[in-house]
């Protein structure tokens, strides 16, 4: 058998949060097969930056419109598809919705619901991308502390 290829994926997204005084929600898209809980997050298009894929990506996943707020840093990861290793990137930013509604999300999903942040990080199914929103809990936190 001949050996794997090799290559290299990337992709944005982030973590659409809203917020008052007692409670933070973000935002989580669901897929019932394979069973999923995610971030919202996605493949650049030809010529956009990582934060227009991101804001695009969320806006077709959620049907939300968002601002980004600030950059949550990057996961990395491998896969394999027919015979391709992939070393996969995901660029993450926080969000802040500005418009839409989630009954636009696209097709991709089955549903899209906001979650108080603790019960979101107890049903996402990737463990990175829990750490990315303790990353923006965290943020919010020292952004609430300050003001």
């Amino acid at each position: 058998m001949a050996p794997l290829r090799n290559a290299r994926a990337t992709s944005a997204g982030g973590i659409v949060h809203r917020s008052d005084q007692e409670r933070v929600e973000i935002l989580l898209v669901h897929r019932r097969k394979p069973l999923l809980w995610a971030l919202p997050k996605g493949t650049p298009d030809s010529g956009e930056t990582i934060e227009e894929t991101a804001r695009r990506e969320t806006r077709e996943e959620t049907g939300i419109e968002v601002e980004i707020e600030a950059p949550l840093g990057s996961i990395t990861y491998f896969f394999v598809r027919e015979r391709v290793r992939f070393h996969k990137t995901v660029h993450f930013f926080l969000m802040r919705p500005v418009g839409g509604s989630i009954d636009q999300h696209d097709h991709e999903f089955d549903e899209v619901r906001w979650f108080q942040l603790e019960e979101a990080l107890e049903i996402m199914s990737y463990p990175t991308e829990r750490d990315v929103a303790q990353r923006a809990a965290q943020l919010l936190a020292r952004q609430a502390a300050s003001a």
